[in-house]
């Protein structure tokens, strides 16, 4: 199958070279509207380029940089677009998507109402099966559903009440801050975390809460969770170690405390870009006091969305019906094992 990306920033650079290591679909190119690094990056790894109109072919050609053409001549030979385009422009260009009667899958930057389905593999792959439109969640959005989706099948998650710690800014960007504060966000709360967590869990009870804070590498979330039933801090343990996509960090092992130092060891195992696509719980931070559970787990903002968007691409090509068997096949080719090791 045939995969154009649009856009090659943050989380499309990184579902471009996830879908290069696929042997059940092919990048077919990307969709970029700057001659910059990243477009030099792309063109010496083979990749093809393409622009949304004449007026970039010209910027193309005077940094040396070869196109092989616009966007539209592209959509009328692939099967699906993965949209990675900044917040709210994925929605425009969804008309240019139906026009060429090609599936996309939008961030979850976009609206939910721009894709039939808000999607995690965890909780509603199935549904996705054969989807024309899919909106993979935001990042923090999946880590949440991650975690909850587990625990709900596990044992049942009545309640949820979060306190995000957001990053300020991706590492690249020069842009955002703040710089020295702390930030409410949104000033009135909840934020919108929980409502789109809703989209996926419609019936669940969960309000979040959020602050901004100076730092770029990871989201941090404080959860308190009610659960259904009664369960021991061992089985906690155990059912969020069944899932490859959740890391449980113990810290005290590790003598790890910090994001700064699960980035640290990222790069000393060797991770592409530094990445952790898990979930990464504290496992130090499980307590549990009756049917409430309360834990501290970290999301990387860059990377966590990736897992989802091919597993998206899979499950609306139809190119897997197996939630299972899908998971385990992009985990196999993302290095993702549920354990810290290469």
């Amino acid at each position: 199958m045939r995969i154009l990306v649009n856009g090659f920033g943050t989380i499309g650079k990184r579902v471009a070279w996830a879908i290069m290591r696929q042997d059940d679909m092919d990048l077919y190119g990307i969709v970029k509207t700057k001659p910059d690094y990243a477009a030099w990056i792309a063109v010496k790894n083979g990749i093809d380029i393409y622009v949304p109109g004449e007026e970039h072919l010209k910027m193309f050609e005077e940094k040396g940089l070869p196109v092989k053409g616009l966007i539209t001549d592209a959509l009328s030979k692939v099967d699906l677009v993965v949209d990675a385009t900044p917040a709210k422009i994925g929605a425009k260009y969804k008309e240019l998507y139906k026009q060429y009667s090609v599936k996309a899958i939008f961030q979850g930057g976009e609206k939910p109402e721009v894709a039939q389905l808000s999607f995690n593999t965890l909780c509603n792959y199935e549904q996705a099966l054969g989807k024309d439109y899919v909106r993979v969640v935001s990042c923090n959005t999946t880590g949440l559903l991650r975690l909850l989706c587990t625990l709900d099948r596990a044992i049942g998650v009545e309640k949820v009440r979060a306190l995000l710690v957001r990053r300020a800014a991706d590492p690249k960007e020069i842009k955002k801050g703040p710089i020295n504060a702390i930030v409410l966000d949104p000033p009135n709360p909840p934020s919108h975390h929980g409502v789109d967590v809703k989209t996926v869990m419609p019936k669940l009870d969960i309000l979040t809460y959020a602050v901004v804070v100076p730092t770029t590498l990871m989201h941090m979330h404080y959860l308190v969770i009610t659960l259904r039933d009664y369960a021991s801090r061992a089985k906690i343990i155990s059912a969020l170690e069944e899932v490859s996509r959740i890391l449980l960090v113990d810290s005290s092992k590790l003598s790890i405390k910090s994001t700064a130092e699960l980035v640290e060891l990222a790069r000393d195992l060797g991770r592409p870009r530094n990445d952790f696509y898990e979930l990464l719980v504290w496992e130090n931070s499980i307590t549990v006091n009756g049917k409430e559970l309360m834990l501290v787990q970290s999301v990387h903002q860059e990377a966590i969305v990736v897992p989802e968007n091919i597993d998206a691409i899979r499950a609306m090509l139809r190119l897997e019906e197996d939630p299972v068997e899908a998971m385990h096949k992009t985990d196999k080719s993302l290095g993702i094992t549920g354990r810290l090791t290469n």
